[in-house]
């Protein structure tokens, strides 16, 4: 047994280290390009308006998987059949978006674990359907939410029953 007993404290060690996936640094949002398609509609995201979302997966650090909403991206999450493996989600802050009919050409990515969305505002996004939309800034979701109608929940907060709706 005692030459066992080192063998299963370096076991126990490494295991208590976590994945080395966990310690890689999140790779930087893409700028949506042609080459973008949507996930679920297959689309060029370029010809949506609303905001967008792009999630990369553990070890694919150069390919996002896009999505041309947000309820889209988090579908994504929510649905048992895909892929648990996400390192890292990013979403378009409307809070930096000029022109909300085209918000692609001056994307500003955040966190999306980070982000404020309004949601129930009847702001119809990319795929002709209500959309939620994502801020950087509580204050700004919030005048949104006040001025057009809706609240604000975060990522964790984001109700199953308007994800699915």
């Amino acid at each position: 047994m005692n030459k066992l007993f080192p063998a299963l404290c370096a076991a126990l060690l490494l295991a208590a280290c976590g994945s080395k996936e966990n310690t890689v640094p999140p790779p930087a949002p893409q700028q949506i390009t042609d080459a973008a398609v949507g996930h679920y509609c297959t689309m060029n995201l370029s010809e949506h308006n609303g905001p967008k979302a792009q999630v990369f997966l553990n070890g694919k650090p150069d390919k996002p998987v896009w999505f041309s909403t947000v309820k889209q991206m988090f579908g994504y999450t929510k649905l048992p059949e895909e892929p648990k493996g996400i390192h890292v989600i990013y979403v378009t802050d409307m809070g930096k978006v000029t022109d909300w009919s085209k918000p692609n050409a001056d994307t500003a990515w955040i966190d999306a674990k980070k982000a404020y969305y309004v949601i129930e505002s009847g702001f119809i996004g990319g795929m002709g359907a209500e959309d939620a939309l994502p801020f950087a800034d509580k204050a700004q979701a919030e005048k949104f939410a006040k001025e057009k109608g809706g609240k604000v929940v975060g990522f964790d907060q984001m109700p199953e029953a308007y994800i699915f709706k």
